[in-house]
């Protein structure tokens, strides 16, 4: 009997961005060496992130580093973005592993990218930069525990995704470079307020449409528990029904019969 395919494997992803990378993905795809295997490409996010702390470790110094943070944000994309694809393409994935590693290992990037910024800023502005962390951590503990109740791993909000958040750290450290970083200390708290709403519009709709999943699961099993009262209730006589779940065990009052 074949297995059920690991529905991790597949993400629901409709970002704005989304249409172009599948258009470029069977074009890059052929491109990319042998040699570098899909685990290869996964665990190069933990190179990206050490560089990234490294890169803003000297732009503490000297702001121009940050050119480098971003280079190092655009190898990650890559690498995270290809290592699935890779794996199916030459069908040598390794779904359960990938899964596990590949989402760790975006979590150690965004505390580089929040641990960089640190060094740059202000230490007044630490406490922001954790709540950002945690606001930003939440995001994707709401994606995995929808998953585990919906079988469906979905990756962008409101047309925004990896890819777009990436493409925004980008325009903010060309931004820290040409103005300094007087602005983004004032603009954080404008940062972590929408990323606020945005969490609370995300958990909102995932609440919403599990609780609709349940209520229909609801539904279906009443109906399955009527259409087994029926079959099993003679005419004419009482039936009282004890359970709703398989197996289900049927009483005759009047004459002591239960049916199982």
């Amino acid at each position: 009997m074949q297995s059920q395919q690991f529905a991790g494997a597949n993400k629901i992803n409709t970002s704005f961005l989304s249409p172009l990378e599948r258009r470029l993905s069977p074009i890059i795809l052929p491109r990319i060496p042998l040699w570098l295997q899909t685990y290869h490409l996964t665990m190069l996010t933990l190179a990206w992130s050490l560089l990234i702390m490294g890169f803003s470790y000297l732009a503490a110094a000297d702001i121009r580093w940050l050119w480098g943070v971003s280079l190092m944000i655009f190898f990650q994309y890559v690498t995270d973005h290809y290592d699935g694809k890779v794996g199916k393409y030459r069908n040598t994935g390794l779904l359960r592993w990938g899964y596990y590693m590949d989402h760790l290992l975006d979590y150690v990037f965004l505390c580089s990218v929040i641990i960089g910024y640190a060094f740059i800023l202000p230490e007044k502005s630490r406490y922001q930069l954790l709540f950002l962390l945690a606001v930003f951590a939440a995001f994707a503990v709401s994606a995995f525990l929808a998953f585990s109740s919906t079988d469906r791993l979905t990756i962008s909000y409101l047309k925004l995704g990896p890819t777009e958040f990436r493409l925004a750290l980008v325009v903010i450290n060309t931004l820290l470079i040409l103005f300094g970083t007087r602005h983004m200390i004032s603009g954080l708290k404008y940062v972590n307020a929408g990323a606020v709403a945005g969490l609370c519009f995300v958990v909102y709709q995932t609440q919403k449409n599990i609780w609709q999943i349940d209520m229909k699961e609801k539904e279906r099993e009443k109906t399955r528990t009527v259409a087994v009262a029926k079959t099993y209730a003679a005419h004419k006589e009482l039936y009282v029904f004890t359970g709703i779940s398989e197996p289900v065990t049927a009483v005759n009052p009047s004459k002591g019969i239960r049916v199982s």
